[in-house]
C-alpha cells in the first residue's frame, strides 16, 4: 500500500473521515450540546472561583473569611447583568456577535482589534487555566500524582486537540456527558451540604495546620483583590455570543436560551459552594482544592460520592477548555477573512473544523503550561484582563448600535447595554490595578503587541493585493524564452527533459558544470550521439561548485536579454519509496530555492519515476 494511503488512513482513524461541505448544516449544535461546548468554561469556573477569593481573605485571618459570601453575591449580580446585556447582542447579531464584530461595526477598527487581541489571549489562557485546574482536582484526590502535573496537562491538551479536530458536532457529543455529570454532582453536593446545615449536622473541616499568627492588615486593596479573584466565575460568558452561527435554527433563540441556562446554573453552583465553604470552615490549601475539602466534609470521607465529585470536577475543568476550542478557531477565521491574521486560519479541515486554529491554540496553551509549571494560581492573574476588555468594548459597541438603529425601545436597549459596559469597565479597572503586579502587566503588554501584529499582517496583504491587481497593467508584447536544461550526464531523465524543453522554445541549451576533465570528455562524446542537436554549454568551475557557475550564467542571459524569460527545466527522478531520497542529493531542490526570487525566471521539473 502506498505511504500516502497509510498516512491518510491514520489521519482518518485519529480525526475521522472527511465530511462533505454540503453536510455542514448537520454539524450545528442543539441547546444541550451547545451548553456543553460553549458554556463549559463559565460552568467549570465555579470550581476554583471561591478558592481564589478565600486565598486572599485568609491572609487577613479566619475572621475575614465571612466576607467571601457578600463578595460572591456581588459577583453573581454582575454576572446576571452581563448575561442579560449579552442576550441583547445575540438577537442584534444573529450571525455571531462577538466583541470583535460588535466593536468593528460600531466603534471602529482599533477598538475591534483590541477586543480581538483580548479574546485570543483569553482563549489561550482558558485552555491553560482550565486544564491546570482539572489536574489540580485530580491530584487532590490522588496526592501522589502531584509531581507529574505538567505531563498530565500536556496529555489533556493533546486529547482536546484531537477531539476538536473530529468536528463540532462530534466534539459536542464527546463533551456533553462530563458537563452534565459535573452539574448533577455539584448540585447534589450543594443540596446535601445545605441539608446538613438545615438539620444542624455540619462537621467543619479541620485544617491540618493552624493559620499563621501574623496576619496582613485588612485594606480596601486586599478586599478588591479578593473580588477580582472571584470574578474568574465570569470568564467564558461571551462564548455563546461568539458562537451563535454554530447553533441549529433559530440560532439566536437557541443561543439565548443556552446563555440563560448557563447563568442560572453558574450562579446557583457558585453561591452554593461559597456559602458551604464558609459554613464548613474550609481554608485554601496548596495540596487540596476547596471543592475537594468541601466534598470530603459534606460526604464525610473519601467514599464514592467524594470521588464522583472529584472526577466530575476534573473532567469539566479539562473539558472547559473546549469553549476556547470552539471560539478561538472561529475568531481566527474571521480575522483571517479581514486580512488581520494569516489566511491559513480560514481553512476548514476534512471535518469542517478550522484545523489550523485548533492546532495553534493547542501549541500556545502547551507553552504556557510548561512555562508556568501547570500551576493554576500562577496563571489566574493573567486571566481576567482580556475577558473584561472584551466585555466592556462589546457592550459599549452595543450602545452605539442601538443609537444608530433607533426604532421603538432603543433607549431602553441602549441603557441595558450601557449599564453592562459601565459595570464591566469598573471591574476591568479593579482587576487591572489589583493584578498588575501579579503578572497581569504581561497581558497589558501583549494586547497592544497583538494589535501591532494584526496591522502588520493587514499591511502585508494590502500590499500584495495592490501588486496583484490588474489595474494599470498593459501587455508588453511578445518576449523570447531561453530554456536551460542543467544536466549531470547523458541519462534517460535528461533525454526526456530535453524533449519537453524543445516544446517551449527554439532556443534550448543543455548546461553542464565541468568539474572533472575525464567526465567532461566522456560527456562530449556521448552528447554528439544523444544530444539531438541541442547545444551543450560547458561551464568551468575552478572551486568545484555546481551552483555558482550555473547562477552566473543565468544572470548573464538576464543581462543580455532584459525583460525576456529564462526557463530552467530540471530533469528530476522520483524514487519509488520516500526513504530512497536519503540516497540521493537534492540539487534540484537547491536550484529551485536559489532561483525563487529572480524575476522573469521560471523553474519547472520533468519528473522521471523510478520503478520499485
Amino acid at each position: 500500500m502506498p505511504e500516502e494511503g497509510v498516512l491518510s488512513q491514520f489521519k482518518h482513524f485519529v480525526v475521522g473521515k472527511p465530511i462533505p461541505s454540503h453536510l455542514a448544516h448537520h454539524e450545528r449544535l442543539s441547546r444541550l450540546t451547545g451548553l456543553a461546548v460553549l458554556s463549559s468554561d463559565p460552568l467549570s469556573s465555579v470550581a476554583y472561583a471561591t478558592e481564589e477569593i478565600l486565598r486572599v481573605l485568609v491572609l487577613v485571618g479566619a475572621g475575614a473569611l465571612g466576607l467571601a459570601t457578600p463578595i460572591a453575591f456581588v459577583i453573581a449580580s454582575i454576572l446576571a447583568i452581563v448575561v442579560f446585556s449579552y442576550r441583547q447582542t445575540l438577537h442584534a447579531y444573529p450571525s455571531g456577535g462577538g466583541a470583535y464584530i460588535v466593536a468593528k461595526e460600531n466603534l471602529g477598527d482599533m477598538p475591534a482589534l483590541i477586543a480581538a487581541a483580548s479574546l485570543l489571549i483569553d482563549y489561550i489562557l482558558t485552555v491553560a487555566v482550565s486544564i491546570a485546574a482539572g489536574v489540580a482536582a485530580l491530584t487532590s484526590a490522588f496526592p501522589a500524582w502531584h509531581v507529574n502535573r505538567i505531563e498530565m496537562t500536556l496529555g489533556f491538551v493533546l486529547l482536546l486537540m484531537l477531539g476538536n479536530l473530529r468536528g463540532i458536532r462530534e466534539s459536542g457529543q464527546i463533551f456533553s456527558i462530563p458537563t452534565y455529570f459535573f452539574i448533577v454532582c455539584t448540585l447534589i453536593l450543594v443540596a446535601v451540604g445545605l441539608g446538613r446545615v438545615a438539620i444542624g449536622a455540619v462537621d467543619p473541616v479541620v485544617p491540618p495546620d493552624p493559620l499563621p499568627s501574623t496576619a496582613e492588615p485588612f485594606t480596601l486593596f486586599l478586599l478588591l483583590t479578593a473580588f477580582s479573584n472571584g470574578c474568574t466565575a465570569m470568564t467564558g460568558v461571551e462564548a455563546v455570543s461568539n458562537g451563535v452561527p454554530a447553533f441549529k435554527p433559530p440560532e439566536s433563540k437557541n443561543a439565548a436560551a443556552t446563555m440563560l441556562t448557563m447563568a442560572v446554573l453558574s450562579i446557583t453552583m457558585f453561591l452554593g459552594i461559597t456559602l458551604l465553604a464558609q459554613v464548613y470552615h474550609v481554608l485554601p490549601r496548596e495540596e487540596e482544592t476547596v471543592v475537594s475539602q468541601l466534598a470530603r466534609a459534606v460526604f464525610r470521607g473519601r467514599g464514592i460520592p467524594y470521588y464522583a465529585v472529584q472526577a466530575a470536577t476534573m473532567l469539566i475543568l479539562v473539558l472547559a477548555a473546549n469553549t476556547a476550542y470552539a471560539d478561538f478557531p472561529r475568531l481566527g477565521s474571521i480575522l483571517a477573512r479581514d486580512r488581520y491574521m494569516p489566511r491559513q486560519f480560514m481553512n476548514q479541515g476534512d471535518r469542517l473544523a478550522f484545523s489550523n486554529g485548533i492546532v495553534g491554540l493547542s501549541v500556545f496553551a502547551a507553552v504556557l503550561l510548561v512555562l508556568f509549571g501547570g500551576d493554576t494560581h500562577a496563571l489566574i492573574p493573567l486571566y481576567m484582563i482580556g475577558v473584561f476588555v472584551s466585555f466592556t468594548l462589546s457592550q459599549a459597541g452595543m450602545v452605539v448600535h442601538w443609537h444608530k438603529e433607533g426604532g421603538p425601545g432603543w433607549r431602553t436597549n441602549a441603557s441595558i447595554n450601557g449599564i453592562g459596559a459601565l459595570v464591566t469597565g469598573i471591574v476591568l479597572l479593579v482587576v487591572a490595578v489589583t493584578k498588575a503586579r501579579e503578572g497581569a502587566w504581561i497581558i497589558m503588554l501583549l494586547i497592544p503587541l497583538h494589535v501591532l501584529l494584526f496591522n502588520i499582517t493587514r499591511r502585508h496583504y494590502d500590499g500584495v493585493a495592490a501588486q496583484l491587481s490588474m489595474k494599470g497593467w498593459r501587455p508588453q508584447g511578445p518576449r523570447r524564452n531561453t530554456v536551460l536544461v542543467p544536466i549531470s550526464g547523458v541519462i534517460r531523465p535528461v533525454a526526456e527533459a530535453l524533449e519537453y524543453a524543445r516544446t517551449l522554445s527554439t532556443d534550448v541549451r543543455a548546461v553542464y558544470v565541468a568539474i572533472d576533465p575525464d567526465a567532461t570528455d566522456l560527456l562530449r562524446g556521448q552528447w554528439e550521439r544523444y544530444g539531438n542537436g541541442v547545444p551543450l554549454i560547458l561551464l568551468g568551475s575552478p572551486y568545484r561548485s555546481l551552483m555558482e557557475p550555473l547562477l552566473e550564467y543565468i544572470e548573464q542571459i538576464a543581462r543580455d536579454r532584459p525583460g525576456d524569460y529564462v526557463t530552467i527545466v530540471l530533469p528530476e527522478f522520483v524514487p519509488a519509496r520516500w526513504w530512497h531520497h536519503l540516497f540521493h542529493n537534492q540539487s534540484a531542490l537547491l536550484i529551485k530555492g536559489a532561483l525563487l526570487f529572480k524575476p522573469n525566471t521560471v523553474v519547472t521539473s520533468v519528473p522521471f519515476h523510478l520503478r520499485k
